[in-house]
């Protein structure tokens, strides 16, 4: 699952990313509304942590922006301000839940998991594709009945290709969902990933990942 950080505070927004990188996410982090609401909007995210003080633009209205256009991504704001006042605003514009400042990141991984498990949310907890299972909750992934061990990265792969089944995904778009990358740095990392993926997914000899001369990779699903 990949999650946006929204925070203009380097320290905190430092500490935030760390934590969730050594949970298995993959993070992206933006220091302002402004690109905030522009990340948010465009990218394939499970889940935003979102701050509400920014600079350009406040958190309050990027929560606005992301509830006309994406209403189901969870959102769970960042805030110093305790007071029930601002608690019940934020929630009255569509925040999913909020995380008061200070926090211990126990707590803030204990509320990111709790969205995570909601039921009809984009992120889900379990996806099946191509004869493949994968379940967040417990980082198990299976191949006709067989358990396959993977590393963070090659689940992060894997379950992005698994949201976008049937799909031709470029090597653009896989870098910036699963390394973060928002360009293409001449680096074969991916190729190389795809083939970890394909030698522990092999099954009654076939591979459902398919490469897509000169454009990228598509998962496929067994019935198509």
């Amino acid at each position: 699952m990949r999650i946006l950080v929204v925070e203009d505070e380097p320290a905190i927004a430092d500490f935030i990313e760390r934590g969730l990188r050594a949970e298995g996410y993959s993070v992206g982090c933006v220091h302002d509304g402004a690109a905030a609401q522009v990340e948010a909007l465009s990218g394939d995210y499970s889940l935003v942590l979102l701050d509400v003080l920014l600079p350009k633009q406040s958190g309050l209205s990027v929560l606005e922006a992301i509830r006309r256009q994406r209403a189901d991504l969870p959102v769970i704001l960042l805030t110093a301000r305790g007071e029930v006042e601002h608690r019940v605003e934020g929630l009255d514009k569509g925040a999913n839940d909020y995380v008061v400042k200070p926090f211990s990141f126990e707590e803030l991984m204990a509320r990111v998991r709790a969205q995570l498990r909601r039921p009809g949310q984009s992120g889900g907890t379990e996806l099946e594709v191509g004869g493949i299972k994968l379940d967040f909750r417990t980082r198990r992934v299976e191949r006709a009945g067989a358990e396959v061990r993977l590393t963070a990265r090659e689940f992060e792969l894997l379950a992005y290709l698994m949201r976008h089944p049937n799909q031709v995904l470029s090597r653009g778009q896989i870098l910036n969902a699963v390394w973060g990358f928002d360009h293409e740095p001449g680096t074969n990392v991916i190729d190389v990933y795809v083939g970890y993926l394909r030698r522990k997914l092999r099954a009654n000899g076939t591979v459902p990942i398919e490469t897509v001369r000169s454009v990228g990779y598509r998962l496929v699903s067994e019935d198509d």
